[in-house]
């Protein structure tokens, strides 16, 4: 064989018709120049180069001949031979080898071709064209067909609009069930073993030796159509009428006996007709076929020319006419064989009967039931929810509807994978009907692009995709346009991601589509991780993205201690002044000062002018304690995740922490006097009980603020943030960041007590705060009158000792009267203080104790231990049943909970 391979075409040429003639070369010399010459002609491009057909006839040839397990076997080894890729030019190969059994002069094949090749070669061989009988070619138009009354009635099928795809033959031959075989003669049984694909056989009769000549077109009297005779309806219907009216039902066309019925929505034979009852049971089963044509075409029809239907829709009925349009190619060979037998085998018997029409069409049968029920179910579905019903379909367990579906599949999901890949790498949106399941809102503007313009439109999400898949692809486009219109980042989509093989044509969607969890995945995996990492980039390298979200952290939520602590402290004066007589500008004054007194001022320059005053809004009565607040001015990509919504919550954790904050300051003011004023107040004797009573309660808050403190800050702060930026570090888009973020922010808001569900917790813990305000004041007043009583007895003791050094008497009776007076008025007012301290701490033990009760029964683990140092040594609870009650229950259920 290598040595052959290596031989020129002419030598293997010269040695083919040797072995056909059996002769020498010097003797075939004349055979040669004939087939160089044929073989040089212009007869191939008059021929259908269709490799199903001429497989066929070659079948139909090995049938004819009583060779069905040859025909079986030739099947077999074409189906094996179109899978591998030796051969390129099968057809070719196919067409040799028909011309080399298809001489009807001699038996002997080498002697028949010998005689052939001896004949004179014509002159103008190179400019006839060859002829071959074209199977299929003819067109499904019956134009001379004889209607009632002996109207001419011409009736043409066209194609228009539907592309060629040799779906039936792709599977390749499948034997025919033995029951479609029962009942035929044992010819007709045995030309069905080879291909349940048989229904395609080619016009291929064999003719009379003296019908035509080897080459050469045949007389055209041959190809007259045959008149028809139609008898009248009362006489016995003939099979041979019967198959030329189901060819016809079969178009959708209604025949002479049988027609469409409205009423019924399917074909009838008519009653008037004589006929068996075993043929009209047949043709009955046979006209389904036609019904179900009707429904597919019915579908298509009325879906081609809605525009609205979109792309996908369209995908869907072109997929349609592809199966039509196999259908009318067998219809066509069918109407062949009626020609045939009615125009040129005038003395043979009809070679189509109704049972062989059964077995021809069942797999078109069952295919078109399939394409109905498709057709039914998706009726008023567009876009991705048709590509999902036609997915959903295709889950059965017959292969060869699978792949039917699946082919449907890959040309009604191709638009959607064109969307998809245009999106995902270019960030474009092209979908006029609302296909794609990524929608867009024009209506909205650039600051809320990311997340307001782009949605998910569930509904048009294919079966075949998944919800992250979806949620990835509306990243990766979302990021894009971000990247454009937000960051004003001009660098081009494809220097992000490179974007890999699209799917241009139905053939690359379905090997996509076959491997979904791979090559798809993979896909969408590459472009999400590349897009998202660099906006990423982008927003923390030109836009400072980390750094302010630790701005917030220090400033607004009091992280920057050393700044507060000073910032409070040149506030003072002017805070406590009342709210209507403050300026912006004076307290902008003060934060400047305050920043570059303290670490603030190491701090980007870029952050710190964000940073500002702000006051709220001014109630009657409120002093600048109530109404400042520290503000953080964001914009452009930052403020997509700082959004107004997240700077209202900052806003009002500020406000929350500061009045906190305040309080510690107050308390430690107070015990600065105490400490300050405790020597100083020892001579006063009458005082000390007063003075024992506001240690106890100021040591009473400062307990409970420094265990507010603790938890505020620590539990709660420091542990959420911990969380935050653990998965700040560990986010792969820019949602994953918002979305921490935005729990940070829920969650610092919720255990602080700023939510609807603590408004009660919240209400006490205000109120302990005003006690403690209200505290200061009385306990302010009861040093400023110690302190001027003092000073008053320190100066008669001075005026006194100034007039005894002098030799006179240190006072009169009247000034020591005088004074007696006095001291005495001043010890009259010490139990009106201290009933005041002792009304003070009744009020503030009494809310206490029910902040205590609310916090222990609060869903949430660290209110509860809270509560628990709160009243570490329970002093609360042996005041308050009720605290009893709720301490014994949360101490019976913690246990459990361990």
């Amino acid at each position: 064989m290598a040595a052959l391979d290596q031989k020129s075409p002419n030598v293997l040429l010269q040695s083919l018709c040797c072995r056909i003639t059996g002769k020498s070369e010097a003797e075939v010399a004349h055979q040669f120049q004939y087939a160089v010459r044929v073989v040089g002609s212009n007869y191939a491009p008059t021929i259908e180069r269709d490799e199903f057909l001429v497989s066929e006839k070659i079948k139909k040839e090995l049938l004819k001949q009583r060779r069905e397990g040859d025909a079986a076997l030739f099947s077999e080894l074409h189906r094996k031979l179109q899978t591998q890729g030796v051969l390129k030019h099968r057809w070719s190969v196919l067409y040799l080898l028909l011309s080399l059994c298809e001489d009807p002069r001699k038996p002997s094949r080498v002697g028949s071709y010998g005689a052939l090749f001896a004949q004179a070669l014509p002159r103008d061989a190179h400019s006839t064209p060859f002829y071959c009988t074209r199977p299929g070619s003819l067109p499904l138009s019956y134009t001379e067909r004889s209607g009632p009354g002996g109207a001419q009635i011409s009736t043409s099928m066209g194609t228009s609009g539907i592309s060629s795809l040799g779906v039936y033959s792709l599977n390749g031959p499948t034997p025919t069930p033995q029951p479609l075989l029962a009942g035929h003669p044992p010819q007709t049984a045995g030309q069905q073993l080879g291909s349940r694909l048989a229904w395609a056989l080619p016009n291929t009769s064999a003719l009379a030796p003296t019908s035509r000549a080897p080459l050469g077109p045949p007389p055209l009297s041959t190809w007259a159509p045959r008149p028809r005779h139609d008898g009248d309806l009362t006489a016995e219907v003939g099979e041979a009428a019967l198959v030329r009216d189901i060819l016809y039902v079969f178009q959708g066309i209604d025949g002479k006996f049988i027609k469409m019925s409205n009423a019924d929505n399917c074909y009838k034979i008519d009653s008037k007709v004589v006929l068996c009852k075993s043929l009209r049971d047949t043709s009955s089963r046979l006209a389904d076929l036609g019904w179900l044509h009707n429904k597919i075409r019915k579908y298509t029809d009325s879906r081609s020319l809605d525009r609205a239907f979109g792309l996908v829709g369209q995908s869907f009925c072109a997929s349609l006419h592809q199966e039509l349009k196999e259908y009318y190619r067998l219809l066509a060979v069918l109407h062949s064989q009626v020609e045939d037998d009615q125009g040129v085998n005038l003395g043979v018997e009809s070679s189509l009967t109704l049972r062989r029409l059964l077995v021809w069409t069942y797999d078109p049968k069952v295919r078109l039931k399939t394409l109905a029920a498709l057709v039914d179910f998706c009726q008023g579905r567009k876009g991705g929810e048709l590509a999902s019903a036609v997915h959903a379909y295709g889950k059965t367990g017959d292969p060869q509807m699978r792949a039917l579906v699946q082919h449907i599949l890959s040309l009604v999901s191709h638009p959607i994978l064109n969307f998809l890949y245009r999106w995902i790498y270019d960030g474009e949106l092209e979908d006029t009907y609302h296909e794609f399941f990524v929608a867009s809102d024009p209506t909205v503007k650039t600051d809320r692009l990311w997340h307001d313009k782009y949605s998910l439109r569930k509904s048009m999400i294919p079966t075949f995709i998944t919800m992250d898949q979806a949620r990835k692809v509306l990243l990766i486009g979302k990021s894009i346009n971000f990247l454009h219109q937000v960051c004003h980042d001009r660098t081009s989509p494809g220097k992000i991601t490179p974007a890999s093989k699209s799917t241009d044509s139905p053939k690359d969607a379905a090997e996509l589509l076959s491997d979904l969890e791979g090559a798809f995945q993979g896909k969408i995996d590459a472009a999400y991780f590349e897009t998202s990492k660099y906006l990423l980039n982008v927003l923390n390298q030109n836009y400072l993205l980390l750094e302010h979200l630790q701005a917030m952290r220090r400033y607004l939520l009091l992280g920057q201690g050393d700044f507060i602590r000073h910032l409070m402290d040149l506030l003072k004066p002017e805070l406590a002044r009342p709210a209507t007589t403050l300026y912006q500008h004076n307290l902008t004054g003060i934060l400047e000062t305050a920043v570059r007194a303290t670490n603030a001022q190491y701090d980007n320059a870029e952050i710190l002018k964000r940073l500002d005053v702000r006051l709220l809004e001014v109630s009657p009565g409120d002093t600048g304690w109530d109404v400042f607040s520290l503000d953080y001015h964001v914009e452009g990509p930052i403020a997509t995740v700082f959004t107004r919504e997240c700077m209202s919550h900052y806003l009002r954790v500020f406000n929350f922490l500061w009045r906190a904050k305040r309080m510690e300051y107050i308390l430690t003011d107070i015990w600065k006097g105490q400490m300050c004023n405790a020597k100083l107040l020892k001579s006063m004797p009458e005082l000390s009980g007063v003075l024992h009573q506001c240690h106890i309660l100021a040591n009473e808050m400062v307990h409970f603020i420094h265990q507010m403190q603790y938890y505020i800050t620590f539990e709660v702060l420091e542990c959420c943030w911990d969380e935050l930026w653990n998965k700040v570090e560990k986010a792969q888009d820019l949602d994953h960041i918002i979305a921490a973020h935005e729990e940070f922010l829920d969650s610092v808001i919720s255990r602080c007590l700023l939510d609807t569900n603590s408004r009660s917790l919240l209400n006490q813990l205000r109120a302990i705060f005003d006690q403690i305000i209200e505290f200061q004041s009385a306990q302010d007043s009861l040093y400023r009158s110690a302190l001027e009583e003092l000073t008053l007895r320190l100066q008669y003791e001075e005026r006194k000792k100034q007039r005894d050094s002098e030799g006179e008497w240190g006072v009169t009776a009247e000034q020591e009267a005088e004074e007696n007076r006095r001291i005495q008025e001043f010890q009259e007012t010490i139990p009106k203080m201290r009933s005041q301290l002792r009304i003070l701490t009744h009020f503030y033990q009494g809310i206490v104790q029910q902040f205590l009760v609310l916090i222990m029964t609060s869903p949430d683990e660290s209110l509860r231990f809270l509560s628990f140092r709160l009243d570490f040594n329970e002093h609360y609870r042996a005041r308050d049943p009720r605290l009893r009650a709720s301490l014994g229950a949360t101490r019976g259920r913690r246990p459990s909970n361990i």
